[in-house]
């Protein structure tokens, strides 16, 4: 009855209801030239703050994470002006968690892993005379050399992310991410370490190895950063035509509904061209997503729990489970 029930609710999603759909038309006279200018204003000004700092004479990562702090203060400004859904607004505690979760994961771990595995892993390479860094084109623009890094990590990232939702010992680590019952920017960075060590290893790690310069991964990660925080917020954004380039929230909410008919696409990490080319691109017109989370509402949500988690046998989160 319940698998009927989830797979009844698949088909006909979540309708709009009455005053949600007086909310939109309401938008339609004041909000909706946000919804559709913010997106691409705030990533430009991110962008080209990174640029201007980089130019200034601020080091490569300060310009980075100055870039990437006034996109947040700029989507938090947007989710707080002209919010998805009022719902949506997470209490406190549950700010403090995600807010452990974004500093300890999402930022830590990818700190640790660059000034330890990566600078091993390099000297050693190179002594064995195994670095092959000419195919790479340097004297391409940062930004061109940012956009081909772009399409062919997020190339790995979607076959990724897929293995993640398809075997459940896999699953189990990225149930984590998928705990959220609300998206807002903050728990962007809900990941378990262990599964944000691997995204590592098949993101920045192999272009770091071959040599591509600290300011192309910087701006890349500038790029990753902020819609990263856009694509997980609690923002009204109405991206058009972007919506079959960009990995933005209008697609991304989809991937987080508790339905695995649902969940089990849209797995762009920053583009959606992948989806496009592999038939996993989902972004229903008629309805609004449903629920979010994982159909297992008793799934551990503090920080530390979230860490024993994966590895306890009696928690309902393997992906054929759902």
């Amino acid at each position: 009855m319940v698998a009927e029930s989830y797979r009844f609710r698949a088909k006909i999603g979540t309708l709009v209801p009455s005053d949600r759909r007086q909310h939109m038309r309401h938008m339609s006279t004041r909000g909706t030239l946000l919804a559709a200018s913010a997106y691409p204003i705030v990533m430009a000004l991110a962008c080209a703050s990174f640029a201007g700092f980089s130019r200034l004479g601020l080091i490569t990562s300060l310009s980075a994470y100055a870039a990437v702090l006034l996109g947040a203060i700029l989507i938090t400004w947007h989710e707080l002006k002209l919010p998805y859904r009022r719902d949506w607004k997470p209490a406190a505690p549950e700010v403090g968690v995600d807010a452990m979760f974004l500093g300890a994961v999402q930022i830590g771990v990818p700190l640790l892993l660059s000034v330890t595995l990566v600078v091993e892993l390099a000297d050693w390479l190179r002594a064995q005379g195994l670095v092959a860094a000419d195919f790479w084109p340097h004297q391409w623009p940062v930004w061109a050399q940012a956009a081909l890094m772009m399409l062919t990590a997020d190339f790995g990232r979607y076959w990724l992310h897929r293995a993640f939702h398809k075997f459940s010992p896999m699953w189990r680590l990225h149930a984590v991410h998928h705990s959220p019952h609300r998206l807002y920017w903050v728990n962007v960075g809900r990941f378990h370490p262990l599964e944000k060590a691997i995204q590592y290893c098949l993101d920045a790690l192999p272009f770091a190895l071959v040599g591509v310069s600290g300011e192309v991964l910087a701006a890349y990660f500038v790029f990753y950063a902020v819609n990263g925080f856009y694509q997980h917020s609690n923002c009204l954004v109405r991206l058009g035509p972007l919506n079959y380039l960009i990995a933005g929230p209008e697609l991304h909410r989809w991937h987080h509904s508790e339905l695995p008919e649902e969940s089990n696409n849209n797995f762009g990490n920053n583009l959606i061209v992948w989806d496009l080319l592999f038939g996993t691109r989902f972004l229903p017109e008629e309805r609004e997503v449903g629920p979010l989370g994982l159909v297992n509402r008793a799934y551990p949500m503090g920080f530390w729990a979230q860490m024993r988690t994966p590895f306890m046998p009696d928690i309902e989160s393997a992906a054929g489970d759902q």
